[in-house]
């Protein structure tokens, strides 16, 4: 037992963080029970001495906070550990009562704490199905805690949940449990059989989901098999449960398994017995309660309704007035505003009839010529006006389409160059420290030519120590630059592993057509970040592929400087160039 000694001394170093002495906790736990697995009697003993030195005690306080952290791996690594520990631990006998009545009660408690802090995280289903999963190795290896798991409020919280997958572990959970240890049921009070009655045929009665049903059938069946004459008086507290499970259940591929639990329903004393007039009453007792609430509720709304009433028709008839008070401002406004225009009009055709009247008879029709002709002079400079404009903003807007049709092209053509540059370019070769092919005659060599020239060129202003310092320097740098493109290549390497998976996994993927929701799940990625742009990647194929023929190349859009509008650019890479109006290449899709 010297690695649970060495793994204590380990868990009570003070320099650890708690992150650290969790994985610390981990590996020993999982080294020391990998190492002893094929000896059963070592194994026992061993359990029993993690219990007594207080690891097992304290892997269960480090659930809770793992997860918080968010780290589900180690979560998942400690939960299942702890389980199989717990599973043929045989205590010693002053220290049996606390490890039956204190520590297999706080393992529950927390394992389903847990459980309910993630019913409401869908991403976590797999941590879910492995809390079951530990939970199932409990419950099988110790009977007397159906009756915590069935009464404690964690787990009712569970089975509130409106989650199918979180129903279905449930009902699972049980099913296998009870298939493992068919003792089991016979050894529980008949509050806990009871406790277990109504989650299995709440489920029934409120789930619409075909897994959820068959497994509550089955749970049934197997309550119905193990106990037997025992289940039929816990039975009559579920009246009506044949004509629910004929009328909803019916047809759904299970119809033996609900023939047989229908039969034993009806063949108990008393079922057969029940007539209609019972029903019937029972029915107006419900009908009676629920009228009195309604009416209870509605006068109690009354006097809400009627203030609230009140105060919508008030604000409806203000904002009414407002609105006639506004038209009417405004139908003066105009009114006063056409007087004023017809008294201007009338003044101006009294001052020139007291003008004409001026002038002598012979000059007026030629005064009336002149008035036409400048009066034509102004409608003709006002419509050259308006043509000008048009002709301008038509020029304008060609201008500036040609403007952008030579920016694409240019821009198209850079790219062309650009790529042509790059594929002449010979590739840099890599910055080793030595050189291929270098044999030890010619480095031999170098080595001689080198203090050849040293000899020659003496440095009178750097020493040997210094050239020799700078040359270790310079060797450490050459390391250190090595270190780091291994480091890369080997992130390379990593990448190109795992995106070989991902299309592997992509590639044996069942078709649509018979894909489930963990097939689909197991596509998710963990990471919000990565989910957001796969998103985002998806949303905007869906757009490219709803786009018509003329825009399905990769369109752009540019705002104009003094316009508030825009104007689709299409940017593509030609392979050719602009030659006599026409353009000589090829579209790159």
């Amino acid at each position: 037992m010297e690695d649970v000694m060495k793994l204590r001394m380990k868990l009570d170093d003070e320099q650890l963080s708690s992150e650290q002495k969790v994985h610390v906790l981990i590996r020993g736990l999982d080294d020391t029970l990998n190492a002893w697995r094929a000896d059963g009697y070592v194994m026992t003993r061993l359990k029993t001495e993690l219990y007594e030195q207080g690891i097992l005690t304290h892997c269960v306080h480090s659930l809770y906070p793992t997860m918080q952290r968010g780290d589900w791996r180690a979560t998942v690594t400690l939960m299942q550990l702890t389980s199989s520990c717990c599973m043929g631990l045989e205590p010693l006998s002053e220290s049996a009562d606390s490890f039956y009545h204190v520590f297999l009660p706080s393992v529950v408690d927390t394992l389903l704490s847990l459980a309910a802090h993630l019913d409401k995280r869908a991403e976590c289903v797999s941590v879910f199905r492995c809390i079951m999963d530990s939970l199932h190795w409990l419950l099988s290896s110790h009977d007397t805690l159906c009756s915590q798991v069935l009464s404690s409020a964690h787990y009712k919280q569970l089975q509130n949940s409106d989650d199918v997958t979180v129903s279905l572990l449930c009902l699972r959970l049980w099913i296998n449990v009870i298939t493992a240890n068919r003792k089991l049921l016979s050894a529980q009070s008949d509050q806990s059989i009871l406790l277990l009655l109504n989650e299995a045929v709440g489920q029934l009665a409120l789930s619409e989901d075909k897994e959820v049903g068959g497994a509550s059938l089955r749970l049934l069946l197997l309550m119905t098999n193990q106990l037997g004459p025992r289940l039929r008086p816990l039975l009559l507290t579920f009246r009506g449960l044949d004509s629910l499970l004929d009328k909803d259940w019916r047809g759904q591929g299970f119809d033996q398994d609900l023939d047989q639990l229908i039969g034993f329903i009806q063949s108990e004393p008393g079922v057969r017995s029940q007539s209609l007039d019972s029903r019937v009453q029972a029915a107006c007792v419900i009908q009676a309660f629920w009228r009195s609430y309604q009416t209870r509720r509605r006068i109690k709304g009354l006097n809400k309704a009627v203030s609230s009433l009140q105060r919508r028709y008030r604000n409806v008839r203000l904002h009414r007035q407002q609105q006639e008070e506004a038209q009417r401002c405004e139908e003066e406004l105009r009114y006063q505003e056409c007087v004023r225009r017809q008294q201007e009009r009338r003044q101006f055709h009294m001052k020139k009839r007291d003008l004409l009247q001026l002038l002598p008879p012979d000059q007026v029709q030629s005064y009336l010529q002149q008035c036409e002709i400048r009066a034509a002079l102004i409608i003709q400079s006002c419509w050259r006006g308006v043509r000008a404009r048009r002709q301008y903003s038509v020029a304008l807007k060609e201008a500036r389409r040609r403007e952008v049709a030579a920016r694409t092209l240019q821009r198209a053509v850079r790219r062309f160059l650009q790529k042509c540059q790059a594929v002449k370019v010979p590739p840099l070769p890599p910055l080793w420290i030595g050189q291929e092919g270098l044999t030890d005659s010619r480095r031999a060599e170098l080595r001689q030519q080198v203090d050849e020239y040293i000899i020659k060129h003496p440095s009178s202003c750097v020493s040997m120590e210094e050239c020799v310092r700078l040359h270790d320097k310079v060797q450490k740098l050459l390391m250190e630059l090595q270190r780091e493109r291994r480091g890369d290549e080997q992130r390379v390497e990593q990448l190109l592993a795992h995106t070989h998976t991902q299309l592997d996994k992509l590639r044996d993927a069942p078709p649509l057509s018979v894909a489930t929701a963990t097939d689909a799940e197991s596509f998710l990625s963990p990471s919000v970040s990565i989910s957001a742009v796969a998103r985002q990647a998806h949303k905007a194929a869906l757009l490219a592929n709803q786009l018509p023929w003329w825009r399905s190349g990769d369109w752009v859009e540019q705002p104009h400087d003094s316009a508030h509008r825009q104007e689709l650019e299409l940017e593509v890479d030609f392979g050719g160039l602009y030659v006599g109006g026409a353009t000589v290449g090829i579209l790159k899709q």
